[in-house]
């Protein structure tokens, strides 16, 4: 079995209160632990990467942000997806292309700008359809959608205009959708309007368990950049000792 396909499988048949739990790696050291804890698969977050490489979620170089993902991806034998955020401008074709020349088997692809302005859901829909057409089924596509982040303050309104999204994006040939930002109260209605995985934003020292997420309608859990974030805090801990 593919890497591709192993990633696929670990998305099927998942039963409530048992997610596909992702662990987001800033770079191979953090990869190589997150695998030894046991993890069957990693998922890069783009705000852990860039702050790993010094810049600003955002900020990160296209060059800068695939080598990274190809160091990663180099350190460990299980599948990685990568978060290349709106795909820097790059033609479906040749970000498909840069994508598997990291050894990267999925990926992240957001629907706003990097202003926070959300895209036009129809017009983002026929540039993932593209991606799709180009990576065939050699990538796991996970459609971002921001309508918490970027879009309508009401959550139940967001979460409508999540559905509709996803609907287009499923339709394109999105695997899994993940509405970021998505409050916990709303998993049920999102779960019951969308066709395929839902992923979920987890938190890694307060909120719902990823268990308990699972019981609300998500299919797997990321973290974006908590991980790295915590890991950093700790370090300034131990640095404040030494000091």
């Amino acid at each position: 079995m593919s890497k591709v396909q192993e990633l696929r499988a670990l998305h099927r048949g998942r039963l409530p209160g048992d997610p596909l739990v992702l662990p987001g790696p800033w770079d191979a050291a953090s990869a190589r632990v997150f695998v030894e804890a046991g993890f069957p698969a990693l998922a890069t977050p783009s705000a852990g990467v860039a702050a790993s490489l010094g810049y600003a979620d955002g900020a990160t170089p296209a060059d800068e942000m695939f080598a990274a993902v190809a160091r990663i991806v180099r350190a460990v034998d299980v599948p990685v997806s990568a978060d290349v955020e709106g795909g820097y401008g790059i033609p479906p074709k040749e970000l498909v292309e840069r994508l598997l020349e990291t050894g990267a088997v999925g990926c992240n692809l957001e629907d706003s700008d990097g202003g926070g302005v959300l895209k036009d859901p129809r017009a983002h829909a026929d540039w993932l359809a593209e991606v799709r057409h180009a990576a065939a089924d050699r990538l796991f596509v996970n459609a971002r959608i921001d309508t918490f982040d970027s879009g309508d303050t009401d959550p139940k309104q967001a979460a409508e205009q999540a559905i509709e999204r996803a609907a287009l994006y499923v339709a394109a040939g999105a695997d899994c959708v993940y509405p970021i930002g998505a409050p916990a109260s709303v998993l049920p209605l999102l779960r019951s309007g969308i066709q395929g995985p839902i992923n979920v934003h987890g938190t890694v020292t307060e909120g719902p368990s990823p268990a308990e997420l699972g019981e609300l309608g998500a299919t797997r859990i990321t973290f974006g950049p908590g991980l790295q974030r915590r890991a950093a805090q700790a370090l300034r801990g131990i640095a404040a000792r030494l000091k």
